[in-house]
């Protein structure tokens, strides 16, 4: 499935650009992926496509979100024991640096890990992380700035640390 992820990323720069479900199901199927992979990475996007459309109504009214579930600033992320295991220790410290960093937002935070949680495969390895936030990205239609694309991009076992 996460070839079929960045093969969409890597021929629709934005989510916005990339045609409807079916059609790019057909378009992958002539690309060569295989039918039961094209149907995981459609399922998958549209997941992504439901929750990008939950956050932007959120953010665009956030008079109309129950103050249950709205964020403070100094709140604190608490993983439940399925998300520790899903996600993995590597996996939830790159979540936890990309936020802190500043590089994704809460809102982005909570769309990675229901898309973590979609895919059946677990701990999800670190790769297949950086992956699924760059599909958040793409389907925000946010450019990561130059850094973060490499760190997202860049296969760590060619480095040497000194």
């Amino acid at each position: 499935m996460f070839d079929v992820l960045v093969y969409v990323y890597e021929h629709y720069w934005r989510g916005d650009v990339c045609p409807e479900l079916p059609l790019l199901g057909r378009k992958l199927s002539a690309a060569g992926f295989d039918a039961e992979e094209i149907q995981q990475a459609l399922s998958w996007l549209a997941g992504l496509n439901s929750a990008a459309q939950h956050a932007d109504l959120i953010h665009l009214h956030p008079q109309r979100v129950p103050s249950a579930y709205a964020q403070s600033p100094l709140s604190m992320r608490v993983y439940s024991e399925a998300e520790q295991k899903h996600l993995g220790a590597e996996g939830l410290g790159f979540v936890t640096f990309l936020e802190n960093a500043g590089i994704m937002s809460a809102q982005m935070r909570e769309i990675v890990v229901d898309r973590a949680m979609a895919v059946t495969d677990h701990p999800v390895g670190l790769d297949d992380l950086k992956i699924i936030v760059l599909m958040v990205f793409w389907s925000a239609g946010i450019e990561p700035d130059a850094l973060v694309l490499d760190e997202l991009c860049d296969d760590n076992q060619d480095r040497l640390a000194h």
